[in-house]
């Protein structure tokens, strides 16, 4: 996967949270994950990715910086659904972004939330992951890219 469409995934982030009352988010240094061990916190937002691209775009945040956007955003009712709906929310809309960049056979499904900390999240084989690290209120959250090229 090449820096510039990396760059495109980090640009989307920051766009994402320019719609929040607290703009300020800190994007980390991307790196390449071992598909083994890949970050899954509270909440995850999986994004199928089909096309040229293969793969999948996830967004993976605790509950509390997910209660905290949602407030942020200006959303009072921060129960559990509107979470769930939430971390689909910011992963489509950041795989969207990249869509608007990468042109449209860069084709992306419907968000599927998973809860919980599962054991893995199975990716397609002959994937490149790549973590982009957040941190926005002092949580940390992560964007993971697991794409490969047809």
């Amino acid at each position: 996967m090449s820096e510039d469409t990396i760059q495109v995934f980090i640009d989307g982030v920051i766009r994402y949270f320019t719609h929040t009352s607290d703009k300020k988010v800190q994007v980390g240094t991307p790196y390449l994950a071992d598909k083994e061990s890949m970050p899954t916190l509270d909440m995850t937002g999986i994004i199928g990715v089909s096309g040229p691209n293969r793969g999948c775009v996830y967004f993976s945040a605790p509950r509390i910086l997910l209660k905290h956007l949602l407030l942020s955003l200006g959303e009072a009712q921060t129960h559990q659904e509107n979470m769930i709906d939430l971390v689909g929310e910011v992963a489509n809309t950041i795989a969207g972004n990249a869509r608007s960049s990468l042109g449209e056979t860069f084709m992306i499904s419907i968000p599927i939330v998973v809860e919980g900390q599962p054991a893995a999240i199975h990716l397609p084989k002959n994937t490149r992951s790549y973590i982009i690290p957040i941190t926005w209120k002092n949580y940390t959250a992560a964007i993971a890219i697991c794409l490969s090229e047809t």
